[in-house]
């Protein structure tokens, strides 16, 4: 059995694994049912696509959406593997081309939705097939309660049954009680090999802001972006389309995607994110785990998502790559009462409603957060670690102050209204203001009328607003929203609990001042990067491909700071397999280097990046040199290109072991023989 690692480096392109690969790739192409829970980025998909090549038969993939499953199909065929999918999508061509390459016994990845296991003749077809191994890409999807939740997904325990076969669970988002569903469901209740690789993405850069003129917030962070990949998450269908207008209107080049658009502009949208470079996407979730673009470099939250599991994946869709990526999610009062109302009036059971209170209370604890975001991210998800030093708050330290009086002076206002009004008429109260909505309801002869002069309008906003985010307050939507106190307040009113609030750094997006933007290499590199995006545009349209399953961008980058200047230099770039060095090496070493490079026979670009590569052409030299022998009068030999490198990679440490190389024979090994085993001794 071919190693993962070599696999790794010959198929795939790549050095080394990421953090924790190796040991999910050994579980699973050992045969262990495996549950791995890896953050989005972490490189899933390697750790089922290589023990598919490491074992006999053919691997099932279940994955949720069609263009996730070609996309990652089209880069395995790029990278020389033979993979499929079917799916509702596919054209009578692919299809049969499918099922042609199972029949010839080809095929080592085939891809399908959970839906198509509905179908008995699907069953039928992969007992025929010879399946030695089920994968399960976005396994939360199970969860009966998660927000992806796709019913199809429950039939894959069963699945497992049928075949006997192992399974491999991958999900980025998946708490404990999420991680305990995914087992009773795939697993039957046992007890599957699991990893916990962590939930950090350092390469992301956390940052909220509370909303102060959004419109304006989101055109400063694109504008700070500008020419790079980004999304914008909105609430609504309209603010996607109105968002991308004003992008537009801006000189950005951004289009809109939402559930409520004909399936043909949705697919245009997709597929012109997945090719062009620097295009923006003010998108609902419906643009959501299709998504498998590794060089997105920013996700902004136009409104506040549903979850912290919501937000965690979202934002998790950028800098895949490993490359710089940031995020700005902007929130407010109406945002918060907006997700509170939603969970109170779905039809979940009560007690899904007060869990999902708790994942709503985690995500506003966030985004209220004083002190480092990536902490309190990662404690939600039951990780520790030291301030980050990389997120808004880390590198500006908010103000704090004691806001245990003005919460007790916000609280009395609430119950002696009897928690009939929202926060506008409560700030009236507060601060003193006799409207006529006052003046009516008698409120301005409560003990708290005039009592909050200290605070402004805006700062009493503000209050609100971190009450409702630390749950204090919740709307009540049987009274159209009012304000009513929670349990939790009620420590803090009875002066057994303080609590400290931060002071809004609100400040209004600067439309005159145009933010550097962010370089993915050096001013002096830019020009070449550029050309390379252009080469790898041409090619990914040529093939109608998305431009990463060419190059990622990451891959670029290394090309444009390193500068290779042969194929065995192209080699070392991380990303450039052997597939992709003989389809695609020259073509952009001529970029490059500015020439087109000289012609390598099949047999030495196949070593290209590898030690044998380097002995193998000192060998070729020693050929010619010796071809008529040290007197230069003997007759004329030579070794066959494929015979130097069987040489070059198997070694051979003696004569004997030389002439039993293919090509060789008694005569040239003793013509070259001695002089090749030099040459393999120094370099060993």
């Amino acid at each position: 059995m071919t190693t993962a690692q070599t696999l790794l480096s010959t198929v795939f392109g790549f050095d080394e694994f990421r953090p924790g690969q190796a040991e999910i790739v050994d579980a699973v192409a050992k045969g262990a049912n495996t549950l791995a829970i890896m953050p989005t980025g972490g490189g899933k998909s390697l750790c089922f696509q290589l023990p598919a090549l490491m074992r006999d038969g053919v691997t099932v993939v279940i994955s949720p959406l069609i263009a996730l499953m070609r996309d990652q199909v089209r880069a395995l065929k790029e990278a020389g593997v033979s993979a499929g999918a079917l799916t509702s999508g596919n054209t009578e061509e692919e299809t049969e081309e499918v099922f042609a390459a199972l029949d010839a016994g080809h095929m080592k990845l085939l891809y399908m939705a959970p839906e198509r296991l509905a179908n008995s003749g699907t069953h039928n077809m992969l007992r025929r097939i010879g399946v030695s191994l089920i994968a399960v890409d976005e396994a939360h999807c199970v969860s009966a309660w998660g927000h992806d939740f796709r019913p199809d997904y429950l039939r894959i325990g069963e699945l497992r049954h049928m075949l006997d076969v192992p399974l491999a669970a991958f999900t980025a988002t998946a708490d404990q009680e999420t991680r305990s569903e995914i087992i009773a469901r795939l697993f039957d209740g046992s007890t599957p090999e699991t990893f916990l690789h962590g939930f950090d993405r350092p390469n992301i850069h956390l940052k909220f802001e509370a909303k102060n003129g959004p419109r304006k917030q989101i055109l400063a962070f694109a504008q700070e972006h500008r020419g790079q990949a980004g999304i914008v998450y909105c609430a609504s269908r309209a603010k996607t389309e109105t968002l991308a207008k004003a992008l537009r209107d801006a000189g950005h080049n951004a289009l809109h995607y939402h559930g409520g658009m004909e399936a043909d502009d949705r697919r245009f949208v997709e597929a012109k994110f997945q090719s062009e470079d620097g295009l923006i996407v003010a998108a609902t979730v419906a643009f959501g785990m299709g998504v498998d673009k590794p060089d997105i470099r920013w996700v902004a939250h136009a409104d506040l998502p549903k979850s912290i599991e919501s937000y965690y994946q979202e934002i998790g869709r950028a800098g895949r790559d490993g490359g710089p990526a940031e995020t700005l999610t902007l929130y407010g009062a109406d945002d918060i009462r907006l997700r509170r109302v939603q969970i109170d009036e779905s039809l979940a059971p009560l007690e899904r409603r007060e869990a999902d209170h708790g994942r709503l209370n985690a995500l506003l604890g966030l985004s209220e957060a004083l002190r480092c975001r990536r902490q309190m991210l990662l404690s939600y998800f039951g990780e520790t670690t030291e301030p980050c030093g990389h997120c808004d708050l880390c590198e500006n330290p908010v103000e704090i102050f004691d806001g245990t009086t003005a919460v007790r002076k916000a609280l009395s206002a609430i119950l002696r209204t009897g928690e009939y009004f929202g926060a506008g008429h409560l700030i009236d109260i507060l601060l003193g203001a006799e409207t006529d909505k006052v003046r009516e309801k008698g409120h301005d002869t409560l003990p708290t009328f005039g009592v909050g002069k200290e605070y402004s309008k805006r700062e009493w906003q503000a209050v609100f607003r971190q009450m409702m985010g630390h749950d204090l307050i919740r709307p009540d939507p049987e009274r159209f929203g009012a304000l009513r106190m929670t349990e939790a307040a009620r420590p803090i009113l009875r002066d057994e609990a303080t609590i400290d609030l931060r002071k809004d750094t609100i400040q209004q997006a600067k439309q005159n001042r145009r933010p550097a933007i962010k370089r993915l290499v050096s001013e002096e590199d830019e020009p070449l990067l550029s050309a390379l995006k252009a080469k790898r545009r041409a090619l990914a349209e040529a093939a109608r491909v998305p431009a990463y399953v060419v190059f990622t961008d990451r891959t670029l980058i290394e090309m444009a700071e390193t500068k290779p200047q042969n194929l065995d230099e192209m080699a070392a770039i991380s990303g450039v397999g052997a597939k992709k060095l003989e389809v695609y090496g020259a073509t952009f070493l001529e970029v490059i280097v500015g020439e087109k490079p000289t012609d390598v026979h099949p047999m030495r670009r196949r070593l290209a990046g590898k030690e044998a590569g380097t002995t193998f052409d000192r060998l070729a030299e020693e050929q010619l040199r010796l071809a008529r022998g040290d007197c230069g009068s003997e007759k004329y030999l030579s070794c066959s290109t494929s015979t130097l490198k069987q040489i070059a990679e198997r070694k051979p440490s003696s004569l004997d072991d030389m002439m039993r190389i293919s090509g060789m024979g008694e005569a040239k090994a003793e013509r070259f023989g001695p002089a090749f085993l030099q040459i393999l001794s120094e370099a060993s």
